[in-house]
């Protein structure tokens, strides 16, 4: 399949600011800087998305983190119906990861294995769960722990951004149902997430760019990138 055409040139200032923001972004969490949160967290996923744009990716995967942005703009305000929409807009983005990985052939004991880690957490969350939230916590954390199985289709890195996007959503999880939280909670929720979001960018771009900005080999005939 014929690769997108990129921007070579950004790609390495866009990967240097986003690594810069998002450093700037966790020392701000663990300082309680609440102002540089408020700068810094919706400029994240836009700034990985033209980066990945710049490397030619794929739409699925720029779509992905798009919605990932609209998740996280949307839950910073503290309210259930904010909530909501950004746990809405987080699913369309895992529905775009799921779409990008494809018919691949992934390990079936890895499925058993998240599969019994979610019914696991789920029995566990339950009871400390608003009564409202339930239904759509569970469905949404299906999915997640579906993307997070599928994404072994693009590699070891994407799978291991995977297993941190469920982390990442655990730790949030945990919160909603009162449980004993890490010091510096925040931190840990951003950190994993930015981890995962980064990961599974790298996966769907093949790996590292080269000095042209190309990802080496991740546009090979019969690929499943779009």
């Amino acid at each position: 399949m014929t690769p997108r055409a990129g921007a070579p040139r950004l790609v390495r200032p866009l990967l240097a600011v986003f690594l810069a923001v998002s450093a700037v972004h966790l020392a701000g969490l663990l300082a309680g800087a609440d102002t540089v949160h408020l700068v810094t967290k919706p400029l994240l996923m836009p700034l990985l998305a033209a980066y990945a744009a710049a490397r030619g990716g794929p739409r699925l995967l720029i779509a992905a983190l798009l919605f990932g942005w609209g998740g996280d703009v949307l839950l910073m305000p503290d309210a259930d119906a904010a909530f909501l929409a950004g746990m809405g807009s987080f699913a369309v983005g895992h529905v775009c990861y799921l779409w990008l990985f494809g018919r691949a052939r992934v390990s079936p004991s890895a499925g058993l294995a998240y599969a019994a880690v979610l019914v696991t957490f789920v029995v566990l969350l339950w009871p400390g769960l608003p009564g409202e939230l339930r239904i759509p916590l569970t469905g949404y954390s299906l999915l997640l722990t579906a993307m997070a199985w599928r994404a072994g289709a693009l590699g070891r890195y994407a799978a291991l951004g995977g297993a941190l996007f469920l982390l990442s959503d655990a730790l949030i999880a945990t919160g909603i149902a009162d449980w004993p939280q890490l010091p510096a909670h925040g931190f840990w929720i951003m950190l994993t997430y930015l981890a995962a979001q980064y990961l599974l960018t790298w996966g769907a771009l093949g790996g590292p760019a080269d000095s042209a900005g190309a990802a080496p080999g991740a546009y090979r005939e019969g690929s499943i990138r779009i």
